[in-house]
């Protein structure tokens, strides 16, 4: 071949010359935990994968599989994840209880039932909370739903094989790349998966672990405990050294004493006998060991920087030596606050989305975990302490305690040491705890009752109740007789006036208190002024129907009963709104609609069909929990208002058949209500109709949700509880004093504003008896607000009703 030929060739061959890279020094470490090598990758946040180097299966085999310390505290950490029940409530209370528990919801019956096939609920939780410490991308977990969207199984993926896709267009999370054993990738969409990790400071797509802070102690571990083994295995030191003249050996005795350096753990401790020249012989002792003892402060250090890491101490693992009881209590309270109801939650939290109900909470029942009652152990001392030094009161300490009080004048009382003098809270329960002075309003001003008078019992009923005893009881065979002694009866009220007195001066009840007790139960058959003494001894508070006066419900009863109302519905409304929200962003309501979003070219989940409105409002479902809510609520109103009408009329309780009539009372206020609720639902559910024929962005009709909630939802709130109040209390009046008597008249009273109506106007102050309705604008009314009229005269009624004996009317 000719040179110039076969030259080119040679030269392609020859590498061309390049200039020296500038030589560059670096520290770097191989070995540990830490990732110190990137794979070069940025994501949407421009921060490096610091999770993509992480070697999941390296740190199962060093660490977890061979590291005593890294085992038993991700044992201990996870075995309370799989052992603790998880529960779902509402209404968080003071003590950590739900005050409403969920036992129904699907995502129980995977979490605390079977995960999957081949996993229980404490299996799956135990193995979540063992990955999202060992790795450091984290843990994630496949969620499947049938086709009504209930969860059925829950999946644990291997973190190695899971590579979350960021999103271009900003959305953080495209999809997540799943590789199967079998080499097939799977796209599954953020829906599906559960991302759980301990949130990196600065890397979104990267989690923390236990295991990057604790990696060097991990390795020295793992790598002393590798030395030690070696060691021991290969160690040729006996246990001393016999050194011998060897001038007159042979060279076979000379290697038969170099024989005796056998190595292995099966010769340690043995004596060797070696030569040391002519005419020497000594000993040498071999049992210092500097090597075991730079290993034990070596494992000493990492056991202890292992676990501080975790943030598990060395007594709940099971050592608790060296430590007094209290120190093992306050380290076990220290892991629950600072380490496991953290991880505890970050699972819990995990699934929040998952619950059927949006205004419910998830998280793990710690109701078993003795030690986390120490807080409120040490609050129960400290309040105990408080008290039997007269700081607080029995009732506070109840409180504190958790305890219902019994908010009466002795608990209320505070009770200063050493005597245990008693300070009345309020200047009434002088009188009860037997204090003199108790009429004069100064004496509470800051003065102790005398040394005598604390914690000493009432004086006996025999000493001062005797004599009221028998003028009540005279005041009795009085009334028996028939009427006409006017003095007889003077004399009787006058006695149980006299009663009464002493009975506040302290008298303990007795004899005297039975004897009113049996004059009241008596007093229908106590004619005359003897009745009204025995009726003003017993202490009655509310206004009886005398000559020339008049009974009425006031603008506190209306305003308590409207407030007590409004206060059962705001949350009602507030569900209501959180529910239908939901229900619109829900992927099962919105598949094969034209709100769905398509994932891609090959999603066929959606649609052109219009929203189950009906399906989405759940008219009827709320129609039944604005019923029920309501109807309890106004029950409790109609309660009081009838007791206090019975007492005002001079009844002891309502009438038996009165209830009947108020509970009808009570239903016409309901039926009312839910024909409000119904009529602001349908026009809800008019607008959202009427929006998804103009949009395809669900985002559109969330907003309208949240605007008709915002403007619509408050007034039809607060008509209802006006109209249901109204109703309610008026109903209520008018139907005890019905049943009480026939001899009671009321008149329809009107504000006298601007605001009345005409057809309310024309009927104020008209009086009929009490079975007899009104006259409004040609419909019978019962009382303002009757359920049962028109609603342009019952909506926003303010009138009420002034009942009265017969022929007493002004």
């Amino acid at each position: 071949m000719p040179k110039r030929r076969w030259l080119p060739a040679l030269r392609a061959l020859i590498p061309e010359r390049r200039e020296p890279e500038p030589e560059t020094k670096a520290i770097a470490w191989s070995g540990g935990y830490a990732s110190t090598t990137y794979a070069g990758t940025s994501n949407v946040w421009s921060t490096e994968g610091r999770a993509d180097g992480w070697d999941l299966d390296r740190v199962v085999t060093e660490g977890y599989e061979r590291v005593i310390w890294v085992y038993k505290a991700i044992e201990t950490i996870g075995k309370h994840a799989g052992r603790l029940p998880i529960e779902i409530g509402m209404g968080l209370s003071e003590d950590g209880q739900f005050e409403q528990v969920i036992e129904d919801d699907p995502l129980l019956r995977v979490l605390n039932g079977r995960a999957n096939p081949v996993e229980t609920g404490a299996q799956f939780r135990k193995r979540l909370s063992a990955q999202i410490l060992l790795s450091k991308r984290g843990a994630f977990v496949e969620v499947t739903r049938s086709n009504r969207g209930t969860i059925t199984r829950l999946d644990l993926l291997p973190p190695d094989r899971v590579i979350p896709v960021p999103d271009p267009r900003g959305e953080y999370i495209a999809h997540y790349e799943f590789t199967t054993l079998f080499g097939e990738v799977r796209e599954l969409d953020p829906e599906r998966v559960r991302w759980i990790r301990d949130p990196h400071p600065t890397d979104p797509f990267s989690g923390m672990t236990p295991l990057e802070a604790a990696g060097v102690s991990i390795e020295l571990d793992y790598l002393s405990r590798l030395y030690n083994v070696a060691f021991i295995k290969n160690d040729a030191r006996p246990g001393g050294i016999v050194a011998v003249d060897t001038s007159s050996l042979s060279e076979q005795e000379m290697n038969r004493l170099e024989s005796r350096f056998l190595p292995g753990s099966e010769f340690a401790g043995h004596v060797s006998v070696v030569g040391a020249g002519p005419g020497g012989m000594n000993y040498v002792d071999l049992a210092a060991r500097p090597r075991e003892m730079a290993y034990e402060h070596a494992a000493q250090n990492s056991k202890i920087e292992i676990l501080g890491a975790f943030g598990v101490p060395e007594s709940v693992l099971g050592n608790a030596s060296g430590r007094t009881f209290d120190n093992a209590e306050q380290e076990e309270f220290n892991f629950w606050s600072h380490t496991e109801l953290d991880h505890l939650a970050m699972i819990s939290n995990a699934f929040a989305g998952d619950v059927s109900n949006p205004e419910a909470d998830i998280r793990f029942n710690t109701n078993s975990v003795e030690v986390l009652e120490l807080p409120r152990r040490r609050r129960r001392a400290e309040a105990r302490e408080e008290w039997e030094s007269g700081l607080i009161s029995i009732d506070e300490y109840r409180r504190r305690a958790g305890l219902p009080a019994y908010n009466n004048a002795h608990s209320r009382a505070l009770w200063i040491s050493p005597q245990k003098a008693p300070v009345p809270a309020r200047p009434e329960d002088a009188a009860a705890l037997g204090i003199q002075g108790a009429g004069d309003p100064n004496a509470l001003g800051g003065q102790l009752p005398p040394a005598g008078a604390p914690n000493a019992a009432l004086p006996p009923a025999e000493q001062d109740g005797g004599a009221a005893a028998a003028a009540v009881a005279q005041a009795r065979a009085e009334g028996a007789q028939p009427a006409g002694g006017v003095a007889d009866a003077g004399a009787a009220a006058a006695a149980v006036a006299a009663a009464r007195e002493e009975a506040a001066l302290g008298g303990q009840p007795g004899a005297a208190a039975a004897a009113v007790e049996s004059a009241r139960q008596a007093e229908q058959r106590i004619p005359g002024e003897a009745a009204a003494a025995v009726a003003e001894a017993r202490g009655l508070q509310t206004k009886a129907l005398l000559s020339g006066t008049s009974f009425e419900v006031t603008d506190d009863d209306f305003d308590q009963a409207t407030q007590t109302v409004a206060a059962a519905l705001a949350p009602l409304f507030d569900r209501q709104q959180g529910v239908i929200t939901a229900r619109l962003r829900s992927p099962k309501a919105r598949k094969g609609t034209r709100f769905w979003r398509n994932d891609g070219p090959t999603d066929t989940r959606g649609g052109e069909t219009a929203l189950d409105i009906e399906r989405v409002v759940g008219t009827d479902r709320w129609l039944e929990e604005v019923s029920g809510t309501l109807a309890h609520v106004l029950a409790g109103v109609a309660h009081g208002v009838s007791q206090r009408t019975a007492a005002a009329l001079g009844a002891a309780n309502p009438p038996a058949f009165a209830a009947a009539r108020v509970t009808t009372a009570v239903l016409d206020a309901v039926y009312t209500a839910e024909e409000t609720a119904r009529h602001f639902l349908d026009t809800l559910s008019g607008l959202l109709r009427q929006a998804q024929d103009v949009t395809g962005d669900v985002e559109d009709l969330l907003a309208l949700v949240r605007t008709a909630f915002a403007d619509i939802a408050p007034r039809t709130a607060a008509g209802m509880a006006e109209s249901t109040a109204v109703a309610t209390v008026n109903g209520s009046a008018d139907a005890t004093a019905a049943a009480i008597g026939p001899d009671i008249v009321r008149t329809w009273v009107t504000r006298g504003d601007d605001r009345v109506r005409e057809a309310h106007a024309d009927v104020d102050g008209t009086t009929l008896p009490v079975t007899k309705p009104y006259d409004v604008d040609g419909y019978p009314m019962r009382y303002p607000g009757d359920q049962l009229a028109p609603l342009y005269l019952t909506a926003n009624c303010r009138c009420r009703l002034r009942y009265a004996l017969q022929g007493d009317t002004p």
